[in-house]
């Protein structure tokens, strides 16, 4: 039926999204035309759904067996040489730059779907406003014939009793407001039609609202986590890590849930944008033909209007209901003069009434509603369904980086465990202390900073140039401020930089007997024997 139109054709992807499986909970295919209203075809939706359920619980498996792994492996990675904290920070800096872009297509893709939902709901008022406009006009054109014409008619037909002709008169204008009336009656009660369309944009609106907004607080709670696990890595605060940790796993579930109820509600709005006027014809053969239903929702020229046959009947009698008060009008007046207001009292209402069925015959025609009718399928089937697929693609790649996240806060967690022991290691071992000689160069030791740091330190150390030395000296023990130098990763100062290098006068020493001026020898060798004795 939707292929023969030439006004709305369902874009590809409600064809694609139509043709996904459908299965109840027994793993039976389901045919995939839009029936809400059967329990299979909800199993279906269902069962589409709980693919976020599943993802869910194989994203949390897959964590489980990480941690696992990385507990276990604890040992072996702290006895590595250097561990590799260069991999953390770039998967953190990956993960942070897919969340950003999940967060850009989520925006997009609750945008568009909130311009869907509006688009709908807008023309669902704006036809239910068209309905209720034919109900008051047809209602109210009843009430003026049943009430007003009638009572005129009564009060003529005493004054006229005398004569006959004028009597026949009556009876032919009571025979045509009774044509009138029968063919108004005729016309079809839409006024369930009114109230079914209201509930129903009422209801779209409600939800989307509620929708949009839950979208919205997990597309902010999106970026609150990546700034804040960027703050996490840059302080190595571990009660800030034990937040960002439950954060994520909470906005992990939310996408998860997300992902499985918006590829539920694409799929079942495809199924109906694939065939929507099948669906409508059988939701309104209870108060509508079938051939008012095919008039409104494919408004062809070849079909032909049902309402035709009983708006020129009505308007064929009001038309001859004037010429006959025309002519009461022109020959009773003088004879009757007190029946010149109830004619004129019928004339006001005939007039009335005339105008009422032409707005009635505009309102009637099929180009209105029909318009709203493609209106609300464009913003349903193009932009709504459009931005459920972007908020899918946006539930999916959070999911995927949230994740990722996860496992960057346990790696930074077991990094962090392992340079705190390396810094009470050295707390202990304090290089200052002159007994402490056991403490030398250890390469695993050497490297303490997180995040590449360690890169630049050795840069800034192999550019600078070695001190000068004297040829006797080639033989000492490596000086101490060197020593000093590996542990921390940084350049060796100024201070440390042994007397010989500075080109400056040995110090002094004056004792309180006499003044003895040490030799550059002697300080240098005394210097680098680890005491200092006079």
């Amino acid at each position: 039926m939707a292929s023969a139109r030439l006004d709305y054709v369902a874009p590809w992807w409600t064809y694609w999204l139509h043709n996904f499986p459908h299965f109840n909970f027994l793993f039976q295919s389901v045919d995939n035309t839009f029936r809400p209203e059967e329990a299979s075809y909800q199993q279906s939706l269902i069962f589409l759904a709980c693919a976020g359920a599943a993802g869910l619980g194989v994203t949390l498996l897959v964590l489980a067996v990480y941690l696992v792994c990385l507990c276990c492996c604890r040992r072996k990675l702290d006895e590595t040489k250097r561990p590799d904290t260069c991999c953390v920070t770039w998967v953190a800096v990956i993960t942070g730059l897919v969340i950003c872009s999940a967060v850009g297509v989520g925006f997009y893709g609750n945008s568009q779907t909130n311009d869907g939902v509006y688009q709908l709901t807008y023309s669902l008022y704006n036809a239910n406003h068209t309905l209720s406009s034919v109900n008051n006009l047809v209602a109210g054109s009843r009430n003026n014939f049943e009430s007003g014409l009638k009572q005129h008619l009564e009060r003529l037909d005493e004054i006229f009793s005398a004569r006959t002709d004028y009597l026949q008169a009556l009876r032919f204008m009571q025979l045509m407001l009774n044509n009138v009336i029968r063919e108004l009656t005729a016309l079809p009660d839409i006024s369930k039609t009114k109230t079914d369309l209201a509930a129903i944009a009422d209801q779209a609106a409600f939800i989307e609202y509620y929708r949009w907004l839950t979208y919205l607080l997990l597309l902010i709670l999106d970026l609150v986590i990546c700034l804040a696990m960027c703050l996490g890595i840059a302080k190595q605060s571990r009660c800030l890590l034990v937040t960002i940790m439950g954060f994520v796993i909470l906005s992990l579930i939310l996408s998860w849930a997300s992902l499985g109820t918006g590829t539920a509600t694409a799929v079942g709005t495809s199924d109906f944008c694939v065939s929507p006027d099948k669906f409508i014809v059988n939701q309104t053969k209870d108060f509508l033909s079938e051939d008012v239903a095919h008039y409104y929702l494919f408004c062809s020229p070849n079909l032909p209007n049902p309402f035709q046959q009983s708006l020129t009947v009505c308007q064929r009698s009001l038309t001859t209901m004037q010429i006959q008060i025309q002519g009461l009008l022109q020959f009773s007046a003088s004879i009757f003069p007190t029946a010149q207001r109830d004619l004129l009292g019928i004339q006001r209402l005939l007039n009335s009434t005339e105008f009422s069925l032409h707005q009635l015959t505009a309102l009637l025609d099929c180009r209105g509603i029909h318009k709203d009718y493609l209106d609300a399928l464009m913003g349903v089937c193009y932009d709504g369904v459009e931005g459920l697929l972007y908020l899918s693609l946006f539930s999916l790649l959070a999911a995927c980086a949230l994740s990722a996240m996860l496992c960057v806060i346990f790696r930074l967690w077991t990094l962090m465990g392992s340079r705190e022991k390396e810094y009470n290691d050295i707390d202990e071992e304090d290089p200052f202390n002159p007994e402490a000689r056991r403490l030398s160069y250890n390469p695993r030791r050497s490297n303490t900073h997180s995040f590449c740091s360690y890169i630049s330190s050795l840069g800034s150390q192999a550019s600078l140039p070695p001190p000068p030395q004297s040829t006797s000296n080639s033989t000492l023990p490596p000086p101490e401020y060197m020593n000093q130098s590996m542990l921390f990763g940084e350049a060796p100062r100024y201070e440390n930089v042994p007397l010989i290098g500075r080109g400056s006068p040995p110090p002094s020493y004056t004792p309180t007997m006499r003044t003895t001026y040490l030799s550059m020898t002697d300080v240098q060798t005394r210097h680098f024997g680890g005491e200092f004795h006079v």
